[in-house]
């Protein structure tokens, strides 16, 4: 059986006036990649090419970005032709930073990159100046991972489902190939597709292994040890590159049934890894001797989190808590039909877990999604749950009689914020009480490396065949405390399976393991709400500790200021960033390809209330403060004083009247995501 063709370890950048050339020098025998400036074209040689004024090593290619079309001129035997040439740039991985091994598969953290231009300026172009910043920005900000020899798109049950003998990129999870659309150049030229000279090549598989698949999200590997037992525990949340966005700009599904915030969560333990961690097993500990010559073990527990299955939205205006909008259900039938028959497909049984409040301003939310799954499922049966707390503890709706391939849809609704209330967070075990039979149905993927196993592959001892996908509005703060709570059932029930514990033992009984396992799922919070929402998780004090801190509940109200200011004056050229990088808008396909894309076009009276009303408080404290001659005359200070007090609350009172006029909106893409 052949083996994957694997991404380059190490590649030399040639760059030239005329071309880049990208060489593997630990592969002598490969091809090199040639891109040609300005034009963008692409072509293999046998060997490197003359007239490098600049050679480099980089990590990788992340890929090649268009911006907007221009005019080239051309100067072809004293003759100027005037090209029409797409503004491209090769962004190349300069930096990467080691996050640790699975199963000896070094893992890398995106650090640095650079963008190499296909074409000089002599002049800048203010929106091609603007979309660059832009994706550096998300660049910068955004952790991104990738690894030679690991395709950490999938987890490691799909790995094991996947043919060993094509490439990597192939083989990636498109929904967490994050880099998909800039790779597009060098994919439809391995595929043999037209560039857009018309020029067809035919198929080039001799690019594959300069093809690097990049995954956003979170990336913990870690040495853990359970009752003098060590293993490799490793935490991985993949966020979807569809409808990805920012919080208020990206709610519910689109057309095709990806919904926003969707996250992959993928918990992992290792047994008798020895090469795991950072540098052999345990990040540098030695094997225990017992362990020596065992079969290497992997344990995996896998479950997605994502946005409500409706179409709904926020619209911000200013107000600390926006308007909520829910469309009738009957509209989202199709796109959820669509969303949950992936999720049926790739995970098998779907457990939705509800987590939105019962009352306020979510009910409607809540209802609507009944409604949904009522609608998808052939004939529903029904069962409430309630205490002394509250008059809806848990709301599930099944399928009486499985007949079709909605009825392996299971809804569970837990009115989490009532349960949970004055930090009685252990109510939320409540829940597992509805799930222990599913779960325990559902399983976990385990995989037995043997020692001197052809290609390393895992031999299938045990696959996980159900999923809680798990909502709450945003996806983040409830949705991490229940969904660390499943991982923590999983890992007792996979440590027991291995012998690790006895029956009646849990993982959390090891204190250092359970600090080790708060921290950990207290990052993944905080990862998956940064991307989101601007700021950290809420309540990680209570996460980490298990205790309610006073610098906790600061950190809570200085996260909750942040992300009103992120989300309303902020957010717009996020949002822009992640449409530019995964191709949700094409600068060149714009109507306003002509205009200035990001100048400001509202009426000049507009754009000077925000001025004219920071002015007059400047005036109201230059009154406050300004020391009056004991001779002086009272009232024209005083007048003054009030003509400023009534422009600013004049000012004040249109502003937040107008408030969707002052806003962070997004510019590039917002014909695309007010169609969805």
């Amino acid at each position: 059986m052949a083996p994957t063709i694997l991404p380059f370890r190490d590649i030399n950048l040639h760059a030239s006036p005329s071309h880049y050339a990208f060489t593997s020098p630990s592969s002598r025998q490969a091809p090199t990649l040639v891109v040609d400036r300005p034009t963008g074209d692409l072509r293999l040689n046998d060997g490197p090419l003359p007239g490098a004024k600049r050679i480099s090593s980089i990590a990788g290619i992340l890929g090649i970005l268009k911006l907007k079309l221009g005019n080239y001129a051309h100067k072809i035997e004293t003759q100027e032709v005037a090209l029409t040439l797409t503004d491209k740039y090769i962004i190349v991985i300069t930096k990467a930073q080691p996050m640790g091994r699975l199963r000896g598969h070094m893992v890398y953290k995106v650090a640095g990159t650079e963008f190499l231009p296909m074409r000089e300026r002599p002049l800048h172009d203010t929106d091609e100046d603007a979309y660059l910043t832009l994706v550096k920005d998300l660049l910068r900000r955004g952790p991104m991972y990738f690894s030679y020899s690991l395709d950490i798109t999938n987890n490691f049950q799909r790995q094991s489902q996947t043919a060993p003998n094509v490439p990597m990129w192939k083989g990636a999870d498109d929904r967490f190939f994050w880099n998909r659309f800039i790779q597009s150049d060098l994919i439809n030229f391995s595929l043999g597709v037209n560039d857009t000279s018309g020029i067809r090549y035919g198929p080039q598989p001799g690019v594959d292994p300069y093809i690097l698949p990049v995954m956003f999200g979170m990336m913990r590997i870690t040495p853990a040890r359970v009752k003098s037992t060590s293993f490799t525990f490793a935490l991985i949340t993949r966020r979807s590159r569809h409808r990805a966005g920012t919080r208020y700009f990206s709610r519910g599904i689109d057309e095709q049934g990806n919904v926003s915030n969707y996250n992959e969560t993928e918990q992992i333990v290792i047994l008798n890894d020895s090469a795991g961690g950072l540098s052999g097993f345990g990040g540098g500990q030695s094997m225990t001797s017992g362990k020596a010559g065992q079969d290497l073990q992997v344990y995996s527990f896998v479950q997605t989190r994502g946005s409500v299955p409706l179409f709904w939205a926020e619209v911000n205006d200013l107000k600390y808590t926006p308007k909520l909008q829910v469309r009738d259900v009957e509209t989202s039938v199709e796109a959820a039909r669509k969303h949950f028959a992936e999720q049926i497909r790739i995970y098998g049984e779907n457990y939705m877990v509800n987590l939105v409040n019962q009352k306020g301003r979510e009910e409607n939310v809540k209802r609507a999604y009944e409604q949904l799954v009522r609608t998808l499922v052939t004939s529903t049966s029904e069962s409430t749950e309630t205490d002394e707390r509250t008059s809806e503890k848990t709301h599930v709706l099944e399928a009486g009689f499985k007949q079709k391939e909605m009825d392996r849809l299971h809804y569970v609704y837990f009115d989490f914020h009532n349960e949970t209330k004055g930090l009685k967070w252990h109510r939320a075990e409540l829940l597992m009480g509805r799930l222990n039979d599913g779960l325990t149905q559902g399983g976990y993927f385990r995989g037995v490396e043997s020692p001197g196993a052809p290609g390393g592959q895992l031999d299938t001892r045990s696959t996980q065949t159900s999923v809680v996908r798990t909502n709450c509005m945003d996806c983040l703060d409830r949705t991490n405390v229940v969904q660390s709570m499943l991982g923590r059932w999983a890992v007792t029930r996979q440590l027991m399976d291995a012998g690790v514990l006895r029956p009646g033992e849990t993982a959390n009984d090891d204190q250092e393991f359970e600090d080790l396992f708060r921290n950990i799922w207290a990052d993944n919070a905080d990862v998956v709400s940064k991307s989101y929402s601007g700021t950290g998780a809420l309540k990680t004090d209570f996460t980490r500790t298990g205790k309610r801190t006073r610098a906790g509940m600061l950190q809570d109200l200085n996260n909750s200021i942040t992300r009103y200011v992120r989300n309303n004056f902020m957010d717009g050229p996020r949002q822009d960033g992640f449409d530019v990088f995964l191709g949700t808008y094409i600068p060149s396909d714009s109507t306003f390809a002509n205009i200035q894309l990001f100048l400001d076009q509202r009426p000049l009276v507009i754009q000077s209330v925000p001025y004219v009303l920071a002015a007059s408080v400047f005036m109201i404290l230059v009154a406050l403060f300004t020391r009056r001659l004991p001779d002086a005359a009272v009232w024209p200070l005083r007048l003054f004083m009030i003509f400023w007090l009534l422009v600013a609350v004049y000012c004040f009172r249109f502003v937040h009247g107008h408030g969707m006029l002052y806003v962070s909106s997004f510019h590039a893409a917002q014909v695309e995501v007010l169609s969805h």
